[in-house]
């Protein structure tokens, strides 16, 4: 008998007896996280149009962009792409938000005698006459979209009284310098009439 119960004092307990059972979830404390990254969440985001807000409200003084003409001629260039915004010209983080210019979308941009006209399904349509072209020139960066080298077609152009650097790119990048070259020779044409 002996030998029965050495045996049975040297066999591992029941792994049963070992285990433990797991933790309950405190779904409380986890409900309550929840909710307060979601609170959290939301404030970041109504903060960021109460600013967007503002900065439309800072530039109501801006006067609205033309609307394209009924009939603007035959188009010397065309192009297919995306309007990344504008800026205060010289000021690339300064976005200008006023009248829809802040809005990114895609756009068929057309250059004409007229002047320049930006197509925008989605947003506001707007037309830059040709005497308030100021130039052209490509570049990498305008607020909140950095690209690489050549990236960016920046149109400088005359509002009111404020310069304004507006941003597109072509889906074909390739374009980019015979619209630079086409926009400042018609500017210069322009300059030298006035």
């Amino acid at each position: 008998m002996t030998s029965l119960t050495h045996i049975a004092t040297r066999l591992p307990a029941p792994l049963a007896a070992e285990q433990k059972s797991a933790e309950v979830t405190d779904w409380a404390a986890r409900i309550g996280w929840v909710v307060g990254l979601l609170i959290f969440i939301a404030l970041v985001w109504w903060l960021m149009r109460q600013g967007w807000k503002w900065r439309g409200a800072l530039q109501s003084g801006l006067p609205a962009p033309a609307a394209p003409p009924a009939d603007p001629g035959a188009a010397r260039l065309a192009l297919t792409g995306r309007y990344h915004g504008s800026t205060t010209a010289g000021q690339w983080l300064d976005r200008i938000v006023a009248h829809g210019l802040g809005v990114r979308s895609r756009v068929e941009l057309s250059l004409t005698d007229e002047g320049l006209t930006a197509v925008r399904p989605g947003a506001d349509d707007f037309h830059i006459p040709r005497r308030d072209l100021r130039g052209a020139r490509i570049d990498r960066g305008i607020a909140g979209k950095v690209l690489p080298e050549g990236g960016l077609l920046i149109v400088t152009w005359q509002l009111g009284d404020t310069l304004i650097d507006s941003g597109f790119r072509s889906d074909t990048a390739a374009v980019h310098p015979e619209w630079v070259t086409t926009l400042n020779q018609l500017t210069d044409m322009t300059e030298g009439a006035r």
